[in-house]
């Protein structure tokens, strides 16, 4: 990376901007020059059973609102037909509830680190780490990574003629290999679909920012048992 290069600046999401946007199982929203915040996951740290607790905790606070219980099933899962229905006979306050819920139930459920944990390990986490920042500069500006026990967190900000989709599987199927090759394993590793938030605004871009540092001590982590990664510079968004 050239050490002459301005600090790059991380840019929330504009709405007078073309968006793409794209579904599988999860919404998928991307605009090139805005950050995102980027999840991705084990493939074992959400056991069905921790699944089942979650669409519980999900249906109680649903039932305590009087808000339809079936959003419950259809936001874990994302496979019911009527889900978008449901979703639009809320009000757009009921709505940014029900997704706030939802998200702090799911981050509470990777913290918790189930599954075999791999990445605790320092030269697995490593793995990953440098496969994300391998083109960082020329692909994309990433501010900061944490690499956990079973998932990973990063924001990240990509240049016009990249791809979110593109890279996160790239990152993916690159450190798979070679975690599977250290470990004398195969097949999958990693929950095939990340979890990706365009950011909205200078205040939730220092949030999430926070979030990041702060993610090891809230799953009560010690040092060696993850990897942190933020760059020595650069602009927030104003």
């Amino acid at each position: 990376m050239n050490e002459d290069k301005p600090p790059p600046v991380f840019q929330s999401f504009d709405p007078r901007a073309e968006l793409l946007v794209s579904e599988r199982n999860l919404p998928h929203w991307f605009q090139p020059g805005a950050a995102i915040f980027v999840t991705f996951r084990t493939a074992d740290s959400m056991p069905s059973e921790v699944i089942l607790r979650w669409r519980r905790e999900l249906e109680d606070w649903l039932r305590r609102r009087g808000l339809p219980i079936g959003l419950a099933q259809s936001t874990v899962s994302r496979h019911l037909m009527n889900h978008e229905d449901m979703i639009a006979r809320l009000d757009p306050s009921q709505r940014s509830e029900l997704q706030k819920r939802s998200d702090q139930l799911f981050h509470r459920s990777l913290d918790a680190c189930h599954g075999a944990c791999v990445l605790r390990a320092p030269e697995i986490a490593k793995t990953v780490g440098d496969a994300m920042l391998f083109h960082m500069g020329t692909k994309y500006e990433l501010d900061r990574l944490v690499v956990m026990p079973n998932h990973v967190h990063a924001i990240v900000q990509f240049y016009p003629e990249s791809d979110l989709s593109v890279v996160s599987q790239s990152w993916m199927r690159y450190s798979a290999r070679q975690i599977n090759q250290a470990l004398g394993t195969s097949g999958p590793f990693w929950q095939p679909e990340p979890f990706d938030h365009i950011i909205r605004s200078p205040e939730q871009f220092r949030y999430l920012q926070q979030y990041i540092l702060d993610n090891p001590a809230k799953a009560k982590l010690r040092p060696g048992e993850f990897l942190y990664r933020e760059r020595a510079a650069s602009n927030l968004p104003e």
